[in-house]
């Protein structure tokens, strides 16, 4: 059996809560340390982009931002949760299941513009 038939025979059967939970998990977690090294190898390069100018950036104040800045980030990958759970519970599972890699690399893109952005503003000063 094929992992596409197999995803088909998964999706046309019932599941429980947990079982979409259980596989949203299994889906998007390991995606999460792909979405994380993304963004951060925006943040460096940007940095490398402005030296010797972003020097400064290196302070406790600015480490502190940049911590505050990847929980956002985080929070907001977490979202992704709401919508495969919600969309799971639809007729669209089997479908749903095939192609929120969509998704993912159209999140991840997302966030790496405004991540772009914010550090167009700390190393350069302007967006």
């Amino acid at each position: 059996m094929t992992e596409q038939e197999s995803i088909l025979s998964q999706a046309e059967r019932p599941v429980s809560f947990r079982e979409l939970v259980a596989e949203a998990l299994k889906y998007w977690e390991p995606r999460r340390v792909v979405y994380n090294v993304v963004l951060l190898v925006v943040i460096f390069f940007y940095f490398a982009l402005a030296w010797p100018a972003s020097r400064p950036f290196l302070s406790i104040n600015s480490f502190l931002m940049l911590f505050i800045l990847a929980v956002l980030a985080n929070v907001c990958y977490s979202t992704a949760y709401v919508v495969d759970i919600f969309v799971q519970l639809s007729s669209l599972r089997a479908f749903w299941l095939r192609k929120r890699w969509l998704i993912f690399v159209l999140g991840t893109v997302f966030a790496a513009v405004i991540t772009r952005f914010f550090a167009l503003v700390f190393f350069f000063g302007t967006p």
